[in-house]
């Protein structure tokens, strides 16, 4: 049976867990995922080994294993969404928000940059004058917990 190398397609289930045990995103049924911000979608991630498709500490503890194999691996916050930067959180004026948005705290808004990235960010006040915005990612300053199933190597052509 091939171990996986840098380069192959696999197919992987994982669950991801913070610390407490709480479940943000899973690619199994039973994964009970708890948290807003996971995708928690049924069926296999798949992805090329070393490609940068996901977290690079998951991807190198991938290599080596064989269809069939478990590993858990811990992903620090450093390493995952950073630390939080209170440079991330902006007061909008409520004048520069389109009257059809009616900002809640704990909304998530869309916000399109110059260069027509997105980005999702939190409301997380709402005053009559301006709303508070937070773009930091839900998960920043969380060390992230996979566990992780090799389903498939496909090695590179």
């Amino acid at each position: 049976m091939a171990q996986a190398k840098n380069g192959d397609r696999v197919k992987v289930n994982f669950t991801g867990k913070l610390e407490d045990g709480t479940v943000f995103d899973t690619t199994t049924p039973e994964g009970g995922c708890e948290h807003d911000e996971g995708g928690c979608e049924e069926g296999p991630l798949e992805l090329t080994l070393g490609d940068g498709e996901f977290f690079e500490q998951v991807e190198e503890a991938l290599v080596g294993m064989q269809a069939g194999e478990t590993k858990t691996v811990v992903v620090s916050a450093d390493d995952a969404f950073g630390v939080y930067d209170d440079d991330m959180v902006f007061n909008v004026p409520r004048d520069q928000v389109p009257s059809h948005i009616k900002p809640e705290v704990g909304q998530q808004l869309e916000l399109v940059g110059e260069d027509d990235q997105v980005f999702v960010v939190t409301v997380v006040e709402v005053t009559d004058d301006s709303i508070t915005i937070d773009a930091n990612h839900p998960l920043t300053g969380e060390d992230l917990t996979f566990d992780l199933e090799l389903l498939e190597v496909h090695p590179a052509a």
